[in-house]
């Protein structure tokens, strides 16, 4: 995650995607924090260099978390409430074919540990990189997956599909046909970067805790409804004359974000090679020869190197701002 954290934040927000679960974050600790536009990132990893889960939520989502377990650094749970309903987002990582069986077995069993602590009546959304292939078409299993899956079943993609029976779950990607690129974790899109210009502008109701705002506005107000009583039916009408008269006397805000807590260095550049990674990357999809795989690779570098300078040149005009390193 280190150096992805905006980009993921943009794409989820580009997609109006709320919740995301997320895998090798490689990150070590358990914490939770900004990544930028308005999402929060709970996660939980032992190593920097392997592992570590986590679920992003968008802001107005953060509020609704009852619950944060993190039982190891392959699984991970929130219990959020959203409208009364209890919501448990789960977030894995399996091992890989190639890993040791005593691994494997420690996954399931820690999954399992998480799914039988959810009391029944509770709603489960299970976001994990099972590294399984279930296979193509469902016959015999058609109560818990769909006919899209991918290549044919192996051993891992066995255990997923007893797993959903036994949970009484399904494996929803199945149900959907996609582009082959799509179907598999290691060929997903890169996430796209795209500077949002256009931002909600929000009115200055704040101002209303002045005095002499609150009477102006009260004026304005009685004079735009022209005495008028609100009726019940015409709810939508008045509405619409109070947000129109709150933007004519307290004004908007421009509609800029504050700056993020981890994302105040990002800078035209970085954005520019974010870009052009991505369009390499979609190329190289398209295209998968050894010379546009390097020009990706060297893409990736690029951006890796953009990321370092910006924040170095950040802090470099902070602390001259400051006056001093040391504050």
């Amino acid at each position: 995650m280190t150096g992805k954290g905006r980009e993921l934040a943009v794409m989820m927000e580009r997609r109006k995607v709320g919740i995301l679960c997320v895998q090798e974050t490689r990150w070590k600790g358990s914490k939770a924090r900004s990544i930028g536009a308005g999402f929060k990132l709970f996660y939980y990893g032992v190593d920097s260099k392997r592992n570590g889960v986590g679920v992003v939520l968008k802001e107005e989502f953060v509020r609704n978390v009852l619950e944060v377990k993190r039982v190891s650094d392959r699984v991970m749970s929130l219990k959020l409430e959203i409208e009364g309903v209890m919501l448990n987002v789960v977030s894995g990582n399996a091992p890989q074919v190639g890993c040791g069986l005593e691994e494997k077995e420690r996954f399931w069993s820690e999954l399992d540990e998480v799914m039988e602590s959810i009391p029944t009546g509770e709603r489960v959304v299970i976001g994990t990189d099972f590294n399984g292939h279930v296979g193509e078409g469902n016959r015999g299993d058609e109560e818990v997956m769909g006919k899209f899956g991918v290549k044919e079943r192996h051993l891992e993609g066995q255990i997923l599909v007893d797993f959903a029976k036994r949970m009484d779950m399904a494996v929803v990607n199945t149900y959907f046909q996609k582009r082959e690129e799509h179907r598999a974790t290691y060929k997903s899109g890169e996430e796209e970067v795209k500077d949002n210009e256009e931002r909600t502008k929000k009115t200055k109701w704040w101002k209303l805790k002045k005095e002499e705002c609150c009477e102006k506005f009260r004026q304005k107000l009685r004079q735009a409804l022209g005495g008028q009583v609100v009726l019940p039916d015409d709810w939508k009408t008045t509405a619409e004359v109070i947000r129109e008269t709150g933007r004519k006397v307290l004004g908007v805000s421009s509609g800029r974000r504050k700056e993020d807590k981890e994302t105040w260095w990002w800078n035209e550049e970085v954005q520019d090679s974010v870009q052009r990674k991505r369009l390499a990357k979609k190329k190289w999809d398209m295209d998968r020869t050894e010379e546009n795989r390097q020009e990706y690779k060297e893409l990736q570098r690029r951006v890796k190197r953009e990321v370092s300078k910006a924040k170095q040149k950040a802090y470099d005009e902070l602390y001259t701002r400051l006056d001093t390193r040391e504050g």
